[in-house]
């Protein structure tokens, strides 16, 4: 078993496993270039999801990345320990993803070109679906009890921080036409228009038949039967997959079968405390 033991980085709590000093460091000072595309997300938004379909979106449907590269060797992480073997080796525009809040971007990020796609996600079913992962993943601390997890969650005290927070921190970002804002439902209800969305927002005017093939190749079922997407590859050592399959359902409202009242109730209480007075209105009702 790998010792869960976070490391924390300006105030969020990071697994080692994943992320050290230096990687932190090389994401600050990484030198970001106009053409680059990131997908930002709290964790369990969808970024796997997105890590499918980005690469798809800008090559114009071409499917050999997602037939041939690892989902995260394909979308680095920003903040991870893969980047800087994989910098060189990106291909203009290049797809990034990150975790990060505004505040911890590299500073060649505010004054680049460079566009962002915020990933929001209901935060309950960001809950239960960090629940699950937390069960399964070895370089995670044991979630104890749904309960438990639920007063972690709402604290911040789980990787990434609160989930109020990040999103508070891309809404607040002056980024005008260098950010979309997209929910995971919306790519749930209707995966073809989200990526036309996407198509206008950077500028690759993708064909009908394009969307439609991407949409396709994209789908939950196909990403898990695709070994380069589905985390088989990764060793059981860090993940358990028997606990729990990385792709679980791919569904939105999975949280009605989780939440009793009180904790809907404790959940509902907490975030819009802290979402109270924002310019923004959340797409979804929290209670």
């Amino acid at each position: 078993m790998l010792s869960p033991e976070y490391i924390q980085y300006r105030g969020l709590l990071l697994p080692p496993m994943a992320h050290n000093a230096e990687s932190l460091e090389y994401a600050q000072n990484f030198s970001v270039e106009d053409t680059d595309v990131f997908v930002v997300t709290y964790p369990k938004s969808g970024t796997i999801w997105m890590q499918e379909i980005l690469p798809l979106v800008l090559n114009g449907g071409d499917l050999t990345p997602i037939q041939t590269i690892a989902n995260w060797d394909r979308v680095p992480w920003l903040e991870e320990k893969r980047l800087a073997e994989l910098a060189d080796k990106l291909t203009s525009p290049r797809a990034l993803v990150t975790h990060f809040p505004y505040s911890l971007m590299p500073p060649s990020f505010h004054s680049s070109k460079a566009k962002v796609i915020y990933v929001m996600r209901n935060p309950k079913d960001i809950l239960v679906s960090s629940y699950y992962f937390h069960q399964m993943a070895t370089f995670l601390e044991d979630p104890g009890t749904f309960d438990e997890f639920l007063e972690k969650f709402l604290e911040g005290r789980v990787m990434f921080g609160k989930w109020t927070d990040h999103v508070k921190s891309w809404k607040r970002a002056e980024l005008g036409d260098r950010i979309m804002f997209i929910t995971y439902e919306e790519m749930v209800q209707d995966l073809p228009a989200a990526l036309r969305r996407m198509s206008d927002f950077l500028c690759c005017n993708l064909s009908d038949d394009a969307i439609q093939k991407i949409a396709k190749h994209c789908s939950f079922n196909s990403m898990k039967a695709n070994r380069m997407s589905n985390f088989s590859l990764v060793p059981k050592e860090y993940m358990e997959s028997d606990k729990s399959p990385f792709l679980r359902k791919g569904i939105s409202g999975d949280w009605k079968n989780h939440f009793n009242a009180e904790q809907l109730a404790r959940f509902t209480s907490v975030l819009s405390k802290e979402l109270e007075g924002e310019s923004f209105s959340l797409p979804w009702s929290l209670d």
